[in-house]
């Protein structure tokens, strides 16, 4: 790899031993991709993905450890995924004491170690960073070091900026030393399509259903969609980043997508159109009947497949504003037609503190607590690793929850049903 004069000097230990060990990881990681340089890391936050206080995680706050003890701390201030843990979110006795004793013990020391390594602040813990309310929003053009899979994806793609999948650790590895590879995502002929995605839909395509194609489909590659601009016009509104936020969240976890462009719609789709397709791109149509297949091909893998729900879980990602004021909207008259006045299943809608706070100043708030919704900034996941969670019978609209967990996938529409009548139509 060829390094400039600063990246060598780190490299030789002008800067000490430990800076150069951060530096040396660097450089193998994007040699095993095939990079021939590094580039600065330009934004002016970054993002970590490892939140949760884990006890088998000893590795991680050892490396922590020595980082701070050596004052090689990350460059920029950082967000990082969502915390394990909510008192307020439907838990028995046995399952807390596993989450507090045997899994997450280690929250409370590990999130000490991520202030004083350079943690945004104390609520800055989300999967949709992105997002206004919480303040980690990369501009078009800038290199991140990111590690989140639903992040990384909406940034490239509706943003317009520049990361690659990485992995836990080494994204706070690139924020250190400041500078990550040069390959893939990050570059120019790396965000060019390899498949061309044909939307033939009769109505708009379920975000989560659609994501969950595309991602099956061309798994790590860069695909060009062409007709979904038709049901979400050609400007980014807060509903259509809502949408797209869900749609790439699971052409990410239920492929390994990275970046995508929406003809007409996405910053450089709209920039450079067709010339982002590769003249071998493969073809791909999705029609009615392919998403009904896809839904139709998801596995029910709960012990008892007629099992009556226990909990329904919103927001992986984590919602948005405009999620949580469209979903009370919703239930209200959905609640009224049931004739309950609370939702018939335990409800968890998940978002980020910051999009929280900002709910709870308006009137939809005590409407939606008023319906028996917990709002939680809490990872669906990380809650449904608990094995005893995990053999509970729990629902959601969720592409990634239910690809990385035991829970049963439903529709937005269905889970409606579910929640304010106690059944699919």
């Amino acid at each position: 790899m060829k390094l400039n004069k600063e990246q060598t000097a780190i490299l030789n230990g002008e800067k000490g031993e430990t800076l150069a060990k951060v530096m040396q990881t660097i450089i193998r990681y994007g040699e095993l991709f095939g990079a021939e340089k590094l580039v600065p890391v330009t934004s002016k936050y970054n993002h970590l993905v490892t939140s949760f206080g884990l006890k088998a995680l000893g590795p991680v706050y050892d490396l922590m450890d020595k980082l701070i003890k050596d004052g090689v701390v990350s460059q920029q201030k950082f967000s990082c995924d969502p915390r394990p843990l909510d008192k307020n979110v439907p838990k028995n006795f046995l399952q807390n004491l596993i989450f507090n004793k045997f899994m997450y013990s280690k929250q409370d020391f590990y999130e000490g170690q991520l202030k004083q390594l350079g943690l945004m602040d104390e609520n800055a813990f989300t999967c949709t960073c992105y997002m206004d309310e919480v303040g980690n929003k990369p501009n078009k053009g800038e290199v991140l070091s990111w590690a989140e899979s639903s992040a990384v994806v909406y940034a490239n793609s509706v943003l317009g900026a520049r990361c690659n999948r990485n992995s836990g650790i080494m994204d706070i590895m690139g924020s250190i030393v400041g500078y990550v590879p040069y390959f893939g995502l990050v570059t120019d002929e790396g965000r060019k399509a390899s498949w061309v995605i044909e939307i033939k839909t009769t109505k708009k395509p379920e975000a989560q259903l659609l994501g969950s194609a595309i991602g099956m489909k061309v798994m790590e590659d860069v695909p060009f969609i062409k007709g979904l601009d038709k049901w979400l016009g050609e400007e980014l509104t807060d509903e259509v980043c809502t949408y797209l936020k869900d749609f790439g969240s699971a052409t990410a976890s239920n492929g390994a997508v990275g970046l995508y462009h929406i003809e007409n719609l996405t910053p450089e789709a709209k920039e450079l159109g067709k010339k982002l397709v590769k003249k071998d791109a493969q073809v791909y149509v999705i029609d009615d009947n392919e998403l009904q297949r896809i839904y139709d091909s998801y596995p029910v893998i709960w012990k008892n497949k007629n099992a009556k729900p226990k909990l329904c879980f919103m927001g992986c990602p984590h919602m948005s504003f405009e999620q949580l004021v469209s979903w009370t909207k919703k239930l209200e008259p959905a609640l009224q037609e049931a004739g309950n006045k609370k939702v018939v299943i335990p409800t968890v809608f998940t978002a980020s503190p910051g999009v929280i706070k900002r709910f709870e100043q308006t009137e939809y708030a005590p409407k939606l607590k008023a319906m028996g919704v917990t709002v939680s900034y809490i990872c669906p996941l990380m809650y449904m690793n608990n094995p005893l969670c995990g053999k509970m019978p729990v629902i959601t609209s969720s592409n990634k929850l239910r690809t990385y967990t035991t829970t049963r996938y439903y529709t937005d529409d269905e889970i409606l049903v579910q929640i304010t009548k106690g059944g699919t139509k």
